[in-house]
């Protein structure tokens, strides 16, 4: 189902956790919230799902306004971070507690939950309790607990976050597959920006309780909107220049006899080898002031060896014309 936040907002007293903010997502889509702590992404989602109240504006899912209604009327389910198991219930009762509620006969109630259980690839655990599952697989559980119930709208609150790395990636993997294989909007919240780029269709951008940009990932981030969305994002200088303020990828930054016209001068305060490419951190207080004067190159190890550089050296810093993108003020 589509779902439009209009003027959405939150208050707890005269703090605004959440400040007008207007969104559409499609249909079908992955959407994930991302930005720092506080920045009113877990409420939104807490407002979308019913778990928090309206202070003013609306949630609409579908055809209609579900503001005032209550968490089982809005056609969404949520998974929460800490995922929430029965310590006492299996795997499969765990799944089919939703559907027990909802007055589902034993038989058919343990049918679907076997079979959502298998869509996870747990069915050959359904017979264990969450004590005796890993953090992936009882994710997994909690995951089929979610979307047993045939819900519309799937709300994630970080769902990953208290993986290891490795387990973290294999789980984007396979929640974008389910996505895909299931056809239902998925909205993630997360402040993870490798995350958000692997996994969305809409990437929407928060800081202090407003959208600071929403939009496809490539877009987000090869032309951020803001100066806030570039270093949230990482991989971009924010450079004031005389007449305007840009955001420059740190991958297409140039160093040396490369810089340009477009250049000013630098001092190299660090040089990491990364492998095939190589992290220059410099000092150019003439072109980014705002940021303490501090620039990242990221060059290929060929470039590098090409013409080196050394801690304390002073360098021409530059970038091609066409890589400039203007931000708004």
């Amino acid at each position: 189902m589509d779902i439009e936040l209009a003027s959405l907002t939150k208050r707890y007293g005269d703090t605004v956790a959440v400040d007008g903010i207007n969104l559409k997502i499609r249909s079908g889509s992955y959407c994930c919230l991302l930005g720092p702590s506080g920045c009113g992404k877990t409420t939104t989602l807490r407002m979308i799902a019913g778990h928090e109240t309206v202070s003013s504006g609306d949630v609409v899912i579908g055809p209609k306004a579900v503001g005032d209604l209550p968490p089982a009327q809005r056609g969404t389910a949520m998974m929460f971070q800490s995922y929430a198991l029965f310590p006492h219930l299996t795997c499969r009762d765990n799944v089919a507690f939703g559907l027990k509620m909802r007055g589902v006969a034993k038989a058919e109630r343990q049918k679907r939950a076997e079979a959502m259980l298998a869509l996870v690839q747990m069915d050959h655990l359904a017979g264990r309790l969450p004590a005796q599952l890993s953090g992936g697989q009882q994710q997994r559980v909690a995951l089929a607990r979610a979307l047993v119930t045939g819900p519309k709208v799937l709300l994630l609150d970080e769902p990953l976050s208290a993986l290891d790395p490795f387990l973290r990636v294999r789980m984007r993997t396979e929640l974008k597959r389910l996505q895909g294989e299931l056809g239902i909007t998925f909205v993630h919240v997360t402040h993870s920006q490798e995350e958000a780029m692997a996994l969305s269709d809409l990437v929407v951008v928060m800081n202090g309780g407003r959208i600071e940009q929403a939009a496809d990932p490539r877009t987000v981030f090869e032309r951020p909107a803001t100066a806030f969305v570039a270093r949230f994002i990482g991989g971009h200088n924010v450079i004031a220049l005389p007449d305007r303020r840009i955001a420059v990828r740190a991958d297409r930054m140039r160093l040396g006899p490369e810089a340009g016209p477009e250049a000013g001068h630098a001092r190299v305060v660090a040089v990491e080898y990364q492998g095939s490419t190589v992290h220059v951190s410099l000092e150019a207080p003439e072109l980014s002031a705002e940021s303490g004067g501090a620039l990242t190159a990221i060059l290929s190890d060929h470039a590098f060896a090409t013409h080196p550089l050394s801690l304390g050296d002073t360098v021409r810093v530059g970038w091609p014309a066409g890589e400039a993108h203007r931000l708004d003020a």
